[in-house]
């Protein structure tokens, strides 16, 4: 049971034409924007922010910002916001069965991780989970495949979905229908 209901229709103009700005032309509004949308003025606030976030104009790639966004609510163990980016991007990101598991039950060493680039990215989002820091060591492996713009994008990228995490979470959000949890990406035996 969601501790903070999120709106039902019929919303108020203002509150319909908000949630409308935040979700694909015809697609109904989630519940986590459903939820904030209870607070107009601080929804207007972070729409711009993440807008950016799942924009083109962030430096990451599309499937690079997925592993991130996947890995950081799979480590704050927000499964509803989890499911919301594998139901919606995993597919068109090219997310493998095992990728998908390893980002809630692995990790950066797993087999499914080929790319260099995939196992820092999966490193640094643990170690800002971990640490709330990346040491030096990290940070000069980091540095030498993402460029200063995709470094800040990691950074506050990460910290925007413990954001989200920890107010869908906290909230008890209750899933959106058909997407998945993360028993449902249990790692095959080997």
């Amino acid at each position: 049971m969601a501790r903070i209901e999120p709106l039902e229709p019929p919303y108020t103009d203002e509150v319909g034409a908000q949630l409308g700005r935040m979700m694909p032309a015809g697609a109904p509004p989630i519940g986590l924007f459903r939820m904030f949308a209870r607070n107009p003025p601080m929804t207007g606030a972070m729409h711009g922010w993440g807008r950016y976030e799942l924009s083109r104009q962030l430096t990451l790639s599309l499937r690079e910002r997925e592993i991130v966004i996947d890995r950081t609510c799979a480590r704050c163990g927000c499964e509803y916001e989890w499911g919301v980016h594998v139901m919606t991007y995993a597919d068109r990101v090219g997310l493998t069965r095992e990728q998908t598991a390893s980002l809630v039950h692995g990790g950066a060493t797993d087999v499914c991780w080929a790319s260099e680039r995939e196992r820092l990215l999966i490193l640094a989002v643990d170690s800002l989970h971990e640490r709330s820091d990346i040491d030096d060591a990290l940070w000069a492996r980091l540095a030498s495949a993402f460029d200063d713009l995709q470094l800040m994008d990691l950074l506050l990228l990460c910290g925007w979905y413990h954001a989200i995490s920890f107010a869908a979470r906290a909230a008890r959000l209750p899933h959106e229908p058909g997407a998945p949890r993360f028993a449902d990406v249990v790692p095959r035996t080997r």
